[in-house]
């Protein structure tokens, strides 16, 4: 009889167990930005604003066809961006994430082709490229919720 008791004991136990954990409320998944959240990604936006704002000193590299200060202003001061877009794109809702990782890839190839065409000196393919990489982080930016 106690071995009964026993393995009813422990039978009994398995199915509180399995009970407990199939029940309970699901956690849902925000579909709007909370105030605290977009005070919270203020803060990661502040480094990407900056880069599109120095981005003029880009232009003025490819405008003075200075291509080995154009190669170093993407791979040094913007080589930055694309850690702290990353980082800003995982802070996102799910719904925005798809887009801005989207962006956040034609971005960078858009710098990539930048780089190849400082690196082969062809100035209307590095204007080219420095427009559409303008765009794509405006694009970005956009996406992002406003304060």
């Amino acid at each position: 009889m106690p071995r009964i008791r026993s393995i009813l004991s422990l039978l009994l136990v398995a199915v509180a167990i399995f009970c407990v954990s199939c029940g309970g409320p699901k956690a849902s998944v925000p579909t709007t930005y909370s105030p605290e959240k977009i005070e919270q990604l203020q803060v990661l936006i502040e480094p990407i604003d900056e880069a599109k704002e120095n981005l003029d000193i880009l232009k003025g590299f490819i405008a003075d066809q200075n291509w080995i200060d154009t190669r170093t202003y993407i791979h040094g001061p913007l080589g930055g961006l694309r850690q702290e877009m990353s980082s800003l794109t995982r802070s996102l809702l799910p719904k925005d994430q798809k887009e801005a990782t989207n962006l956040s890839k034609a971005l960078f190839s858009d710098f990539e082709r930048l780089d190849a065409a400082a690196k082969e000196r062809n100035s209307a393919a590095a204007q080219r490229e420095y427009r559409e990489a303008v765009n794509h982080l405006q694009s970005f930016l956009d996406l992002l919720p406003k304060s």
